[in-house]
């Protein structure tokens, strides 16, 4: 039975997506289901949303379907299989036949209404976020479906922006992780069950296997590390976890490299991480000539491997060449490097906690629109590699909480407008989860104030969980990639598991109430409520008419100029 749910959830998802010919890639993370799409016009976001099983879609590099922890994981495999089957009957896809238009086009969902000058400058919305948000008058009430749109323009908008190098980079290198997460996340829960025996005194011969089940693939990280880099990077990936795996062989406790000797793991995923880069790069070299990113290259740089000696000769120096950097090297650089980050995460919360943990929390939400998370991935692989848990984690899940709570607030203070309301009970069980991205780009975020608001909420939680860190109540993760309620499981500190999970109960408590209180209270002008407070199908509020049949709306009052995709630009 349930592998019927879940294969009807997959033929619902397939024809929306514009069927297996529209696809270019599938693949899935903890609660998403990542597809290339190849026509974007064929994919039909609200019948999307529509789903019973969809929390909620995101568009980032991938088009992203948020179907929830455990869910995506069995959804995924019946969704290639459909593709599979459907790829060899299916006719290639056609484009839509696009309506003339006489301006640029709109950021309005395909089932949605053409947008009118009512819908393109809603109350509230701020170009980007930090910007006060100004309230405007209408001719009528914003509904889900103009909020969406809006969400929809400013993440395409902020898409753009992040497409830079740097960005583009960083995300490739969370590429590389992503895929360990389950294991981190099995191997974190176990290595907490092994904890509780441990302090009960029970099972004690169960603990030592235990032990040995949540310590394996730790030991090995580094070979995983490895081998994605390679793939991500364009090389064979079992030359990259070959280079990573000198890493971790016991042996290289016998090599002394800048007058000492080195240690088993020194250099951590960080050093694995760089020498399977450089491997990519050796190994590129062996077969073109020329070292990748050099458009020019003198006489020497061309020598290459022949085709005939190219299986014996390749992997032979690649091995050998990124082998002697890496142990001669790159171990003790990145051994330096890593000890560095363990310890200034330590100073940080030690010395800096209360303030620290406000400023993480709160400007995490912006980091994630900048692009620039993906740079804490390997800090947080580093810290659990060294201590067990990473710190930062926790922290950083108080601003979902925030969220939430400002949800809940902008629900209580829009009682008549039933659209946006609709929108939050659906999206509010994913948010308690940690998914945050259909609060975010579906309700907070294109109201302008709100967003600011929830990110005070995530300041204020993160704050408190940084004051007991100050204290000595040290409260982190064992895994990355769960967020909000999901972390419950894997909440480890140098405290009993109750003192931890107590603690970082409380601070969501406080992400909530926080961001509720101050959206509820600061989050809406009295002109915003009056604008947003109505039902799309009810009459107009006090200040406005409802124009006569056929008659052209009046644009709107405010002399702000207005953004084609529905997103008001200040002057």
């Amino acid at each position: 039975m349930p592998e019927d749910k879940n294969r009807a959830t997959a033929a619902a998802i397939l024809p929306l997506v514009g069927g297996a010919g529209n696809l270019t890639s599938i693949a899935h993370c903890m609660t998403r289901l990542r597809l290339g799409i190849q026509d974007r016009s064929l994919v039909q976001d609200e019948a999307l949303k529509a789903l019973p099983a969809v929390l909620g879609v995101v568009e980032d590099d991938t088009y992203q379907i948020v179907l929830g922890p455990g869910t995506v994981a069995r959804v995924t495999p019946e969704f290639e299989r459909l593709a599979e089957q459907s790829r060899s009957t299916e006719p290639p896809p056609e484009p839509k036949a696009a309506a003339p238009t006489t301006g640029p086009r709109t950021a309005t969902p395909p089932s949605a209404p053409e947008p009118t000058p009512e819908a393109t400058a809603p109350p509230g919305t701020a170009a980007t976020p930090g910007a006060s948000a100004q309230p405007e008058t209408t001719a009528g009430p914003a509904t889900a479906e103009e909020l969406a749109a809006q969400g929809a323009a400013l993440k395409a908008r902020q898409k753009s922006r992040n497409a830079t190098p740097v960005k583009l980079f960083l995300r490739r290198i969370a590429n590389i992780f992503v895929p360990l997460i389950p294991a981190l996340i099995g191997c974190g829960i176990v290595a907490g069950i092994n904890g509780l025996l441990t302090n009960l005194g029970w099972l004690p011969s169960v603990v030592p296997a235990l032990a040995a089940i949540a310590s394996g693939f730790m030991s090995l990280i580094a070979v995983f590390v490895g081998y994605n880099t390679a793939k991500e990077f364009g090389g064979t990936p079992v030359l990259g976890g070959a280079v990573a795996a000198i890493i971790v062989f016991p042996g290289i406790s016998h090599v002394t490299a800048f007058g000492q000797k080195l240690a088993p793991g020194q250099g951590g995923v960080l050093g694995a991480l760089a020498a399977a880069l450089l491997a990519v790069r050796v190994e590129k070299w062996c077969r073109n000539g020329v070292f990748p990113g050099r458009a020019h290259a003198r006489a020497w740089g061309r020598v290459r491997v022949p085709e005939a000696l190219d299986v014996l000769l390749t992997p032979t120096l690649t091995v050998l060449v990124t082998g002697l950097v890496t142990i001669f090297g790159l171990m003790f650089v990145a051994g330096e490097v890593s000890t560095a980050i363990g310890a200034f995460a330590g100073w940080l919360l030690a010395h800096g906690g209360a303030f620290a943990g406000f400023i993480l929390g709160g400007l995490f939400l912006p980091l994630v629109m900048l692009g620039l998370h993906q740079a804490l991935i390997p800090i947080h692989t580093t810290l659990i590699e060294q201590q067990g848990y990473t710190v930062l984690l926790p922290i950083l899940a108080m601003a979902g909480a925030g969220q939430v709570g400002a949800a809940i607030a902008v629900y209580l203070r829009l009682p008549r407008n039933r659209s946006i309301r609709t929108t939050i009970k659906s999206a509010l069980p994913a948010g308690f989860l940690g998914v945050g991205e259909p609060l975010i780009y579906g309700v907070s975020l294109p109201l302008g104030s709100p967003f600011i608001t929830a990110c005070l909420g995530g300041a204020f939680g993160g704050g408190f969980v940084g004051l007991f860190n100050q204290l000595g109540d040290t409260v982190g993760s064992t895994a990355i990639g769960p967020s909000g309620w999901a972390l419950f499981p894997l909440v480890k500190g140098n405290q009993s598991f109750t003192t931890t999970l107590v603690v970082y109960a409380l601070g969501l408590a406080v992400g909530y109430l926080t961001g509720f209180l101050a959206t509820y209270f600061f989050g809406f002008s009295r002109q915003m409520r009056t604008d947003l407070n109505h039902d799309s199908d009810s009459p107009r509020g006090p200040g406005t008419t409802t124009p006569a049949a056929g008659t052209p709306p009046a644009p709107a009052a405010s002399g702000t100029p207005t953004h084609p995709e529905g997103v008001r630009i200040p002057g």
